[in-house]
């Protein structure tokens, strides 16, 4: 039980640190499902945890991200801005 407990506050950190070093909000929502995924499969061990996990990686991260109604870009060269996400 103690491992499962440790296991979950490692993979909260780890999601947290992974968001934050993407720029864009679709790298860091794909970054979300990813580690989501990772960590549902390592804690539950079935693919339905895996399912479960990238769900509530991917969600958790993109609300945390547009919760200011601000998505951020990356244009054909690059560059990377901030604008009012297009389905808001």
């Amino acid at each position: 039980m103690f491992s499962i407990i440790v296991m979950k506050k490692c993979a909260i950190a780890a999601v947290a640190a992974l968001a934050i070093t993407a720029c864009t909000t679709a790298e860091k929502t794909a970054t979300g499902t990813g580690v989501g995924a990772l960590v549902g499969a390592a804690v539950f061990r079935t693919p339905a945890g895996l399912l479960a996990g990238a769900a509530i990686g991917g969600i958790g991260t993109y609300l945390a991200t547009t919760s200011n109604g601000n998505c951020q870009y990356r244009d054909a060269n690059g560059h990377i801005y901030t604008r009012r996400c297009h389905w808001l």
